[in-house]
């Protein structure tokens, strides 16, 4: 029997890597939701990424915002009942993607920061693109919720951003980089974190929870859950 379920609108392709994992999470979890041979509604629009990575290039967040927010429009021409930004770093534009679809837009960050209140983390320590780590737009989101963000040293947040960029994306998943972050993270955990956000859609199929000292919070699972049950709603 049919059930009711909204369309899911997902702006992905950055990386092509965690636009599987979206997609293949999303099908899973409403399936194991409701039984059957029941799968997600969703329309995935592929953005081409050499234009997203050029903007990081020039932080030409306007050009960003353009791109995206054409795809929203692009999603929601083609039925999406709701929009989800399948990466972290460029939630740096939502607010841009939002106004300009007019659609309900679920925030990767808001949706994490939901999870570590109800599991009581006041202080966390947040990985992920040099973006997303220095900038305030995710950070604020956190603090906002009234959690403490710590976030590495300098020499690891751009080895951090190097991995990200040379390996993740790419598919390559190196045993020396795994070893990096389990030190990144038990450094957090010295200086106070009480769990690690993997804040980059790329760091679950590099780090699970059996290779953190610390809780993992993986966005995308988190955000896929999130929009599964909006979905549903």
């Amino acid at each position: 029997m049919s059930v009711p379920m909204k369309t899911i609108g997902i702006i992905g392709g950055m990386s092509s890597e965690s636009s599987v994992t979206y997609y293949y999470e999303l099908n899973r979890y409403i399936n194991k939701k409701l039984g059957g041979y029941h799968s997600a509604k969703c329309i995935l629009y592929n953005v081409q990424y050499q234009d997203i990575k050029d903007v990081h290039q020039n932080q030409d967040w306007d050009k960003a915002g353009e791109i995206l927010s054409k795809a929203a429009l692009s999603l929601k021409a083609g039925g999406a009942d709701f929009i989800i930004l399948a990466t972290n770093t460029m939630h740096l534009v939502a607010s841009k993607i939002k106004e300009a679809s007019g659609l309900p837009f679920l925030h990767i960050a808001e949706v994490t920061a939901e999870r570590l209140s109800k599991d009581g983390i006041k202080t966390v320590g947040l990985l992920g693109t040099r973006f997303t780590m220095e900038k305030e737009f995710y950070k604020n989101v956190l603090i906002d919720s009234s959690i403490n963000v710590l976030i590495p040293n300098k020499n690891d947040i751009e080895e951090i951003h190097r991995i990200i960029n040379k390996e993740l994306i790419l598919g390559k998943f190196e045993e020396s980089s795994r070893e990096f972050f389990q030190g990144v993270i038990a450094s957090l955990k010295q200086c106070g974190a009480e769990g690690v956000i993997l804040g980059c859609t790329e760091f679950g199929l590099l780090i699970k929870q059996k290779d953190s000292i610390l809780p993992v919070y993986d966005t995308t699972l988190l955000h896929v859950q999130a929009s599964a049950e909006y979905a549903l709603r």
